[in-house]
Order: structure tokens, then C-alpha cells, then sequence
């Protein structure tokens, strides 16, 4: 079975018209999901939380797209090793 793996993560914003840190250190990793519609409730709970604060914005990062089993490594994923 393959894992579509989410991660939920947020933080304040220099500006709000970017996705750009403030802080990269006080990032807010709220967890791992391991489907999109759990990463999105997570992420929906934490963008109400925070919906009067314009400069804070949450996200959902998809790892499973990241990564591709199938895929040969790169070059530098080798020098890893």
C-alpha cells in the first residue's frame, strides 16, 4: 500500500501577500498525516485558530510527492550514502 504522507506546518509571515518566514526557527510543525483529509482538518483547525491574525498562514506540504520510490536517486541523494 502506498503512504500519501502530509505534513501540516505554519508560522507567522514577513507579509501576508508571500509565504515568505518571519522566523524560520518558530515554525509551528502541527504533525504528520497520513492522508490528505486528516492533514486538511488539522490544517483548517489551526488556519481558524489563527484567522484574526493576518500574518500567520498554515500549510500542507505533501512529502509523498517528494519522494518517488521508482524514481533513480540524484547525485547528490548517492554522496548521502
Amino acid at each position: 500500500m502506498t503512504q500519501r504522507l502530509h505534513l501540516v506546518f505554519g508560522g507567522e509571515l514577513i507579509n501576508p501577500a508571500q509565504s515568505v518566514f518571519k522566523d524560520v526557527s518558530k515554525i509551528h510543525i502541527v504533525g504528520m498525516y497520513p492522508d490528505y483529509k486528516s492533514a486538511h482538518a488539522a490544517w483548517k483547525a489551526e488556519a481558524q485558530r489563527t484567522v484574526d491574525d493576518a500574518h500567520t498562514r498554515y500549510f500542507i506540504a505533501h512529502l509523498h510527492r517528494l519522494r518517488d520510490e521508482e524514481t533513480p536517486a540524484s547525485a547528490t541523494e548517492e554522496l548521502g550514502d
